[in-house]
Parts: structure tokens; sequence; C-alpha cells
């Protein structure tokens, strides 16, 4: 199989289908904003919205800051990262001002690594749109191999998690007349061959789970009704998720059916060669991560037998079809602060992305005829972030790029030897030459050692006004990326920021995976406030250090972040001058009725459950509100047609800011998704209005922190 990880849907998947019903929330005067697109509550979208545009873009730099982070984002200089490799070829999307929604297009392999490729489009994301009269975002494609004629493209309506697939031939360079095409919903879907699918998708009632995805896979034959295709497993409502997908295992193409029990917990069916499925001997606790030399290769999220957590370990595939798998083989274990992030694999090597505190390591792994592994690790630069992008499976080569804070991307093509051949660098967009970047370790409240990584530009002398970004969830690490990147989709909003003279911080609080699966356990349900109180630790090793000073420093978080600086402004606005709080989780007693925040419960708790509300509630930060508590002004960003975290969590949250007297901003976008932004232009718009804020409410630049 290809580098591109496809694994785990249970973890990837979309959200549920809209909830928009206000059951089980009587004393909520907010319910009303939960009605996504309801009259009302638009109507006071639209209202935060525009004071936040009035009091934010009118501020001295706003449009130049603006326009500097859309040439950024649009820069034809940014690198051609190969997707999936074809046989002899490469595929890429390609995004720049012309073609903000994409190309799909492909390039020879023999191009791509001479450094020239002769780029052939595909498809034309932007123009298709235009013709269909939709707001396409791309979603991706799956192409049959070994020809890879034969694709299923995957293409979401204004970039919710919902999206439509559509056959489409390579050859012609179309969609197939006639072909397999699956109605919006959110689906999974694999070839089995090219005149039959598997698919899990919305096959009317009954056919989804509590969480809204998909809770049966059935077999579709070219020709017939969706309807008619038969059932080969089917789950149950209260589990997350039921999915097929397909690895290969050199030329043979082996399907599984994955039933996510849980966020964390799975169970794994091999198709055998007449189509039934065999069980696997995976635990339920383990994730599967590729297959090589016939060997189906598995994470240890816990210990097995003798074999640590954290352990990649590896099952005969021909064991399991003859039901006779036994104790799995151990083939590499992580040592002391290291942790496995990635694994790939081409036709005879297996690619581990490993973090060592922090940073990170490629190493190349083959299997012997004696059943050890060897193992030789990339001439890759140190004290970086590294990504395992893609790989070329006949070549056993891999694609990764490096970079670092002040190191702009550079993508390299990986040899089994470990040699590494630099492709493609990005341009410096700043002279690194003018900013320090430090490694440092704070002490949280239990004794733990928390890394966070800091720029900051030379010759300044704290304390200055400090922006902290980070995450603390589902086994995410956060490394550093290039400052023109850094936080999530903001552009170049920490290079604006420590180009003013100001810090930015990477915290890498618990719960994520910069140290493997205790890392994350460590926050996992009723120690969720470890992770805050990490984040709290790294913010006061800042002040102790002189770098920054209490009520001037901004904590920045998405999603799961959202909610930790949610927390972080409500436990301690003592400590904090600001928020950016994105896609945020806030209402923690309703986030398991709306969207997809069933499927959360294994990381979260189950807050209809007293024993289990009895840690969420101590945290939950709309819950947490106080009159007569004064709190940093918030900024809120999100997204209507979020399908995965209810935009309702930031609306009622700022509604109740407003109750209170608190200022706040609130800007949210009406397409994007989950991801919030559909293109470059709304990524550029919201690197100004948060480079704006950051200015207005942490150094007095603006004037003042008005009240939407």
């Amino acid at each position: 199989m290809s580098l591109s990880h496809k694994l785990l849907v249970t973890a990837a998947l979309a959200a549920a289908p809209l909830l928009m019903a206000a059951t089980g929330a009587p004393d909520d005067p907010y319910v009303w904003l939960e009605d996504i697109h309801g009259e009302k509550a638009i109507a006071q979208v639209e209202a935060w919205n525009a004071a936040t545009m009035k009091a934010l873009a009118a501020m001295p730099g706003y449009e130049a800051d603006r326009a500097r982070a859309r040439a950024i984002l649009d820069d034809e200089s940014q690198i051609a990262e190969p997707g999936e490799v074809m046989g002899d070829a490469v595929t890429n999307l390609w995004r720049d001002a012309a073609h903000p929604r994409g190309l799909w297009r492909a390039a020879s392999l023999a191009s791509f690594l001479a450094g020239k490729p002769e780029w052939q489009t595909l498809i034309d994301v932007d123009a298709l749109g235009k013709a269909e009269g939709k707001s396409w975002v791309w979603h991706g494609a799956e192409c049959l191999a070994p020809e890879y004629r034969r694709c299923l493209v995957s293409l979401s309506p204004g970039g919710t998690d919902a999206e439509v697939v559509r056959e489409w031939d390579r050859a012609t360079g179309r969609f197939v007349p006639g072909g397999f095409t699956l109605p919006e919903a959110k689906s999974v879907v694999t070839w089995e061959d090219v005149d039959t699918l598997l698919v899990a998708t919305d096959f009317g009632p009954g056919t989804m789970t509590a969480s809204g995805y998909p809770r049966m896979v059935r077999r579709w034959r070219r020709g017939t009704p969706l309807a008619a295709a038969s059932v080969i497993k089917e789950g149950l409502a209260e589990d997350i998720t039921l999915s097929p997908f397909a690895l290969m295992d050199g030329k043979t193409r082996r399907l599984f059916v994955q039933r996510g029990k849980t966020f964390y917990t799975s169970e794994l069916w091999l198709a055998g060669p007449d189509g039934r499925l065999l069980p696997t001997p995976l635990p339920e606790t383990a994730d599967p991560r590729g297959i090589l030399a016939g060997r189906l290769i598995a994470f240890l999220n816990k210990p097995l037998g003798t074999v640590p957590a954290g352990s990649l370990v590896a099952w005969p595939i021909a064991d399991i079809l003859a039901g006779a798998a036994g104790a799995p083989q151990a083939v590499f274990t992580p040592g002391a602060g290291q942790a496995i992030e990635d694994v790939g694999t081409t036709d005879s090597v297996l690619w581990i992305k490993l973090l060592d505190d922090v940073s990170g390591r490629l190493i190349a792994l083959r299997p012997g005829a004696d059943g050890a592994w060897s193992r030789t690790v990339a001439a890759l630069p140190d004290k970086a972030t590294i990504h395992l992008v893609s790989g070329a499976d006949a070549k056993d080569m891999a694609f990764a790029t490096v970079e670092s804070f002040l190191v702009p991307p550079t993508l390299f093509a990986v040899a089994a030897t470990g040699q590494a051949q630099a492709l493609q660098s990005l341009p410096a967009k700043f002279d690194a030459a003018r900013f320090d970047v430090a490694q440092h370790f704070a002490v949280s409240k239990d004794g733990t050692k928390v890394p966070y990584f800091l720029a900051i530009r030379k010759g300044v002398k704290g304390p200055v006004p400090a922006l902290i970004h980070a995450y603390g969830g589902f086994r995410v690490a956060q490394t550093p990326t290039y400052l023109t990147t850094e936080p999530y989709r903001a552009g170049p909003l920490a290079l604006d920021w420590v180009d003013d003279g100001n810090a930015y911080v990477l915290a890498n609080i618990r719960g994520g995976g910069e140290y493997g699966p205790a890392w994350h356990e460590a926050a996992l349900r009723e120690k969720r406030q470890n992770a805050y109180d990490d984040l709290y630790a790294v913010a006061e090793d800042m002040v102790a250090r002189g770098l920054s000073a209490r009520g001037r420093i901004a904590v920045s978080g998405r999603s799961n972040g959202g909610l930790m600086a949610g927390v972080a402004i409500t436990q301690r606005p003592d400590l904090f001058g600001g928020g950016i709080v994105g896609s945020p989780l806030l209402d923690m007693k309703r986030y398991s009725h709306l969207l997809a925040g069933a499927s959360w419960m294994a990381e979260y708790g189950d807050p209809d459950l007293p024993a289990d509300w009895a840690f969420i509630g101590a945290y939950s930060p709309y819950q947490a509100l106080r009159k007569g508590v004064k709190y940093p002004p918030v900024f809120f960003y999100s997204s209507t047609e979020d399908d995965r975290v209810h935009p309702g969590h930031a609306r009622k949250m700022a509604a109740r800011l407003a109750e209170y007297g608190n200022a706040f901003y609130f800007h949210e976008y009406r397409e994007g998704g989950h991801s919030v932004g559909a293109d470059h232009a709304e990524d550029a718009v919201r690197a100004a209005l948060l480079h704006a804020y950051l200015k207005t409410v942490l150094t007095g630049e603006g004037a003042g922190a008005k009240r939407p």
C-alpha cells in the first residue's frame, strides 16, 4: 500500500447528522442557538460577525496583514506534496490564487523525482463546481490498484464532512456515465473489484449509529441499485461506526471491515478468498497500520503479553486466514522519551515516523529471513518536524517533508538505505536569523515535565505578550511547523506575532501522543484536568522565566483545543488575557447530544451519567461561567456548516458572556466545515482578524476590547 494513512476510520470519519432538538436542556435559555440554520440564530450570528469585522478590520495594519497572508498562502512556490503514488504516476492537489479549491493532477514518477514534474490536470475542482453550481471541496480519491484507472472521487458541498462519491475514469478523464454514485452522506467506500464496492453509508432509517456514522457494510455490484446491495456485516446502534477499507499486500488486495465499538476500541475482520469475513487476532485496543510481506502490522495502545504499549507487532496473514493466528511478533518498541507517531509501508519496507522528545526521526525497517527486523535511520535533518507524506511502493521509497519554526519545509525522497534526496524546498518567507527558538520544560502540578517550544525575536527582553497554542487530546501530537503556518489554518499569524516582538509557544500538554499511549491516558476522562494543569504550568513557567506576565498571555486551540482554551479562560482568568477558541466544544453537558459528540465519550465521559458528570462538570466552560467574574475577552471562530462539532457551542458561550457583561469577538464562517474555511481567502481573513485581536487585547494597540 502507499503511505497515505486511511485506517482508523472511527477516528477520522465525519460527524453525525444535524441534531437540532433541544431536549435535555430545559434550563438553558440559549438552546435556540443550536438551531444551526434557524432564522433567529443566523441573525444573531450575522450581527456578531458584523460587529467583530467592524471592530477589528478597521484597525491599522489589518488589510496589509490580510493581503500578506493571502500572498503567502497562494504563493506558487509552495511544495507540491505527492498524494497517492499510482504505479508510475504521482498525484497532487494544488491550490493557488487561480485555483482556490484545487487542481487534482498527476505527473510521472520519473519527472517528479527529477525535480521537474510534468503535471497533467485530472480534475479542476473550481471549474467543476462552477459548471455544476456546487461549492465543491476536495475530499480525495481512491483509485483501484494496480491499473489505477477507475477512481472513487469524494467531493464535499462547502467543506462539510458529508460527501458525494462518484466514479471517475482516469483514461477518459471523465466521470463514468451510469457509474457508481453515492448521494451526500457520511460514507466510507472501497473497491472490492472493478465491478464491486464495499459500502458503508446512510441506507435509510435505522442504518446509522447513535453517533451518526454508518453501522452497516454492504456489497454493491455494478448495474444494481444501491438499495439492493447485500449486507455483509452489521453493527449495533450504540457502536461508533462500521466501515470497510483495503490494504495492498504486494500485488494482493486485502479487504477489511472494522467495527468501532468506542472511539478507542474496535473489532477487525479480514475478507477471505471467498469473501467471508474472518476475525483477526488484534486486541480491541490495537490499531491496524498496514500489511508488509504477508504480515498484518498493528500498533498497541495497551500492553500485550510482554510487549509494552506503544509498540508495533505483526501477525502472519496466512495464519489469520487459516484461523490459527497465535501470539504476534514484536516488530518495534520505542525507547524512553520516544513515541511512534505515524507508520506506512511500501512493498518491502516498514516506515516509522518517531518522536524523540517531540523531535522527528524516520526509520526504515526490513523483515529478514530469520524473522528479525533490520533498522535504518533516515539521513534527515535533526531537531525538526517530519511529516510522512506518501510512498512509492515498487521503489521502496518514502516521501517526507521536514520543517521547523524557522526552517521552511523541504520535501525529501527517502530510500530504504536511509539516503535522502531533497526534491523541493520552500523559499524562506522571512529572515530566520532574526529569531530564536528554544525548547523548555515546565513542571506541572503533579510533577510531570511538560515540553514546549518557544519562538521569539532576538534581542527582545521580557516580559512580552505571549500566545500559547495547544491541543491536548485524542492522541494527537503537536509538533512545530514553519511560522507562516502556525497555528492551525491561521496563516502567518505566529510570524506576525513574533515579528511584533512578542512570544509564540507551542505546548505539548498531556492528552496528545507526544510520548505515546501513557501521555494520552494521563488526561483521559476523569484525568482531564491534568491537560489543563499542564497548560497553566507552561504559562506560569514563562512568567517565572521573565518571558511574559500574567494577563498578557493568550491561549489558542481548535476543536478539542477549543475546549482547552475555553477551560483556561474560565478557570484561570487571572493568568490569561485572551483566548482564541476555534470550532470548540464548550457545553460539555450537551456535547454528547450534538452532532458527533456521542462518539467522543471514550475521551471525555458520558455527561448523562452522574458519576461522569461529576468530573466533566468540574471543567465544562459553559456551565463554569459566573456572574460578576471578569473574563478575558475571547475570540470565537467556527463554521455554520461544521457537521462534526456543533456551532452552537461557540454561539451559546458568546451569548452567556454577553449576558454577564463580558467582552468577546465572534466570527462564524458560512462554509468550510470543521476545518473552518474552504479556501485560502477565508484563512487569510482569519489570520488578519486574529492578529488585530491579539494586538487589541494584549498590547493595547487597539481601542480596547468591545463587546459586539
